[in-house]
Formats: C-alpha cells, sequence, structure tokens
C-alpha cells in the first residue's frame, strides 16, 4: 500500500490520509511479538488504517494494544472504531482522557463548537470505547510490546493536560504527539501547536526538556514523519514557543482583539516557515494542523489564565 512506510526496527509509518490529505496525520504500528498501534487518526480515517495493518498481516485478533498521545480527534477520533475492528486490543491513554474515551459526548460537544461544520469533513465523531478495555496511564507506565520490548510513557502535558510522549526501548523512537510541535517534512519547518484550552508555556517547556533528557534516537511526529536530528529539533521547539508566546504577548499588551492579533503574530512569523513559499497546498496543510487562529487563541488564554 502507498500510505506505509518502514521506517526499521519493526516499525511502520502510516498515512492515515486525514480528510483526504497525504502527510497530515501519521499513525505507527509497532509489528513485535505483541502488535501495537500509535495513534489512530480521525474516525473517517479508521478503515484506511485497519487495511494498512491488514497488508501488513495483522487481523482482527492480531492488535494487542492502541496507545494514543492524547485524545485530540486527529490522534484518537479513530480509537472506538479501532477497538471494534481490533476486538482483542487494550487500549492506552493517559488517566486525564480516558474518561473521554468511554464517553466522547463532552470531547465531541466542545470539537463541534471549534470546528462548526467542519468537524465532520476534517474529523468525523468518535465513537465510544468500553470502559474495561481502557487501560489510564498515571504519570509514567509501560506498555509491553513482546520480547522483553517496551513502549514506556511519560507524560508531558503543555500541548494538552492529557498528553504523553511514548518512548520504545528497542529503537530509542520517541513518539511526540503534538508536544514538541507541528513538523512539515516537504519543507523541514517545524511549528508549534498552542491550542486552546490547556497551552501552558511553562509546562509544555518542562515537557520539551524531558523528551531531551529521555536521550531518544529518534522522533517520529505524529504530524509529520520521522526526524533524526533530535537535540536540534527540541531546541527548534522550544525556540518556536518562545517566538509565539513574545509575539501574542506584545500583540494583547497593545489591547489587539483577536482577529488583529492572529494577522499580526502571522504576519512577523511567516518569514520562519519555508511553506509559505511553497506550493498553496503545504500552506494550507500547515495551516490546517497549526493555525495560526488556534494557536494565538490558545495562548491568550492562558495569558488571560496567568496575567489577568
Amino acid at each position: 500500500m502507498d500510505n506505509i512506510t518502514a521506517l526499521g526496527g519493526d516499525v511502520y509509518e502510516i498515512d492515515t490520509r486525514m480528510a483526504g490529505y497525504a502527510g497530515i496525520t501519521a499513525g505507527y504500528l509497532i509489528l513485535g511479538d505483541r502488535p501495537c498501534l500509535v495513534e489512530t487518526g480521525t474516525s473517517t480515517s479508521a478503515p484506511i488504517v485497519r487495511d494498512a495493518l491488514a497488508s501488513l498481516g495483522v487481523g482482527p485478533e492480531d492488535l494487542s494494544t492502541v496507545v494514543v498521545t492524547h485524545i485530540h480527534l486527529d490522534h484518537a477520533g479513530g480509537v472506538g472504531d479501532i477497538a471494534t475492528f481490533f476486538p482483542s486490543a487494550e487500549v492506552v491513554v493517559h488517566e486525564k482522557g480516558a474518561r473521554h474515551l468511554a464517553d466522547p459526548s463532552r470531547l465531541m460537544s466542545s470539537a463541534r463548537m471549534v470546528w462548526g461544520d467542519r468537524l465532520d469533513t476534517l474529523f468525523g465523531a468518535l465513537s465510544p470505547t468500553e470502559a474495561s478495555r481502557i487501560r489510564a496511564l498515571g504519570d509514567t507506565g509501560a506498555i509491553d510490546l513482546g520480547n522483553g520490548r517496551t513502549l514506556s510513557s511519560h507524560y508531558s502535558p503543555g500541548h494538552a493536560k492529557h498528553h504523553v510522549g511514548l518512548i520504545d526501548s528497542a529503537t530509542g523512537d520517541l513518539y511526540v504527539g503534538d508536544a514538541a510541535g507541528v513538523y512539515l517534512p516537504q519543507t523541514g519547518d517545524l511549528r508549534p501547536a498552542t491550542p486552546p484550552p490547556d497551552f501552558d508555556l511553562r509546562t509544555a517547556l518542562d515537557s520539551i526538556d524531558l523528551f531531551t533528557a529521555l536521550g531518544p534516537q529518534r522522533l517520529l511526529f505524529s504530524h509529520y514523519g520521522p526526524v533524526t536530528d533530535v537535540t536540534a529539533t527540541l531546541e527548534r521547539s522550544a525556540e518556536e514557543l518562545r517566538v509565539w508566546v513574545d509575539l501574542t504577548k506584545q500583540a494583547h499588551s497593545e489591547g489587539l482583539d483577536l482577529d488583529h492579533a492572529v494577522a499580526m503574530v502571522r504576519d512577523r512569523t511567516r518569514e520562519r516557515y519555508a511553506a509559505f513559499r511553497a506550493d498553496p497546498e503545504t500552506t494550507e496543510q500547515f495551516e490546517l494542523l497549526s493555525g495560526a487562529p488556534s494557536n494565538v487563541a490558545g495562548i491568550i488564554h492562558w495569558l488571560d489564565r496567568v496575567q489577568p
């Protein structure tokens, strides 16, 4: 299948074709003794992910574990559907996200407020998962991949209060979710992801420091793909956060409303990203994944909390 890339170490990147786009959201299959899917993508992507797993020899009874870095719909929207397709798989999530996978009604109604009618085309609906199949992780935890190989979970909030990073004991791969931002392989751009309501600068920077301390060999971005230049990339993640926060702070202190703050920050960060000098499709991809309105709104929400 043309949406599967072998990354070595029995790890396969699966393009979940979110909303029909290529290169937007990746799921990853660790094909050990106990096959594990990291990130499901959206609900509308679930059949694509199921077919990709089937083509790698993972049938309905073969998947041991589904783990998500956090419960945002581009990462976990397909959990309920994947749990139905793979009835033996345990679903693993941080304890702050577990109840929303069992009863997605609150999560879906808040997503509907943000996205409106675009919700259906971008994400679809998160179906509930039986509570008995969900394992809620504390601040650390481990997933058994078989043969002594483990995927260790590390609580890494800042982007979301239910976010974890996951490190593979065999490969040193660190699944960073959204905590290190959004990476665009076509241009090498890296941009923060600071949506409301959970963004918090200090916590986000602490999570990046934690990722550095874990000493990963490679970063696997959900958006999008593998990066081997670990130290420089994590340093850049922190730098991008500071740049966006400083600019938003400036706009906020000048009394600009959200639209004008977004326009100012967008204008002053544009030169940082080659994506905006690329084709319109690449620009659209970047804006969909890490839109200036969402980033600035999340930072303002945080500023209002810490500097009322």
